[in-house]
């Protein structure tokens, strides 16, 4: 196998795909040396190689890398790929990754997928084993691809004991919109907002309880990833934003007339998703 792109996401499945699967042998693709060396190190790969190099004898090609590398790397790399190997992706977004590829003649060969798991962490040192255990993968566009190439992913996902949800990509964004990307920027504002006020940052960790450190972990993600990612998903999280801000003057409203009533009926209508995550 191998991965391009040797951070959380790739260097996690590769640590699981060397504890699960007995004599695997994976090669690890990654522009950053550094990131080659550790991956090298910490026993994450078997050895690095080139693009084109490691996917001369890969079954299986595995894309970690940001969404906006992913668009130009994607066709390059479909090009690359012998009859029986298998591509996929797990990039956060899928319309604009889908559409890139969507005439190539290798098509059949690819498969978009999302597994939605992860940490506020960055790099090879940031892998971890079971990340994924117990999390869902969306795989995008599934009638695109080769029966025995879905199968290929779909076992992947098996090995690292993921739920498997199927959805067209522009279905995808719009959900991701809300319930990932949407999270990040609230997590980012909240600790621009904190960081703008607090002059003296110890008191923001001599107070601060479990409330505001699970808030605001978010805010710890790499901008290189979720730049490009808000960039490609821009118009459904404009919508998400826009709901968001909605929502937010209705407590505000709710304070400044001190309408205790409708704060109360606020945030009763929030503890709903009680009832939604326990499912």
């Amino acid at each position: 196998m191998a991965i391009v792109g040797l951070g959380l996401i790739g260097g996690s499945v590769a640590l699981d795909l060397k504890n699960k699967i007995p004599g695997v042998q994976i090669i690890g693709v990654d522009m950053n040396e550094r990131h080659c060396q550790m991956a090298l190190a910490l026993k994450i790969v078997n050895e690095v190689k080139t693009i084109e190099q490691a996917v001369i004898d890969a079954e299986l090609v595995i894309l970690a890398i940001p969404v906006d590398a992913l668009i130009k790397v994607l066709p390059i790399v479909l090009g690359l790929l012998e009859p029986g190997c298998t591509l996929m992706d797990m990039g956060s977004t899928k319309s604009l990754i889908c559409d890139q590829v969507k005439y190539h003649p290798k098509r059949g060969q690819f498969v978009a997928s999302h597994p939605m798991a992860g940490t506020e962490n960055s790099g090879p040192g940031a892998a971890k084993e079971a990340l994924f255990a117990g999390h869902t993968a969306v795989i995008c566009e599934a009638q695109k691809s080769h029966p025995a190439h879905l199968a290929h992913v779909e076992n992947l996902y098996d090995i690292l004991k993921m739920r498997l949800v199927y959805m067209e990509a522009k279905e995808h964004d719009v959900h991701i919109a809300y319930i990932s990307h949407l999270s990040h920027i609230c997590s980012f504002v909240l600790a621009n907002t904190i960081l703008a006020k607090e002059t003296d940052i110890s008191t923001i960790f001599n107070l601060a309880g479990g409330g505001f450190e699970s808030t605001v972990r978010l805010a710890k993600s790499s901008p290189e990833m979720w730049c490009p990612i808000f960039a490609q998903n821009k118009e459904n999280i404009l919508f998400a934003v826009e709901s968001f801000r909605e929502h937010l003057n209705m407590f505000y409203d709710a304070l400044q007339s001190e309408d205790c009533s409708l704060s109360f009926e606020l945030i009763r209508t929030a503890n709903g998703i009680r009832k939604v995550w326990s499912q």
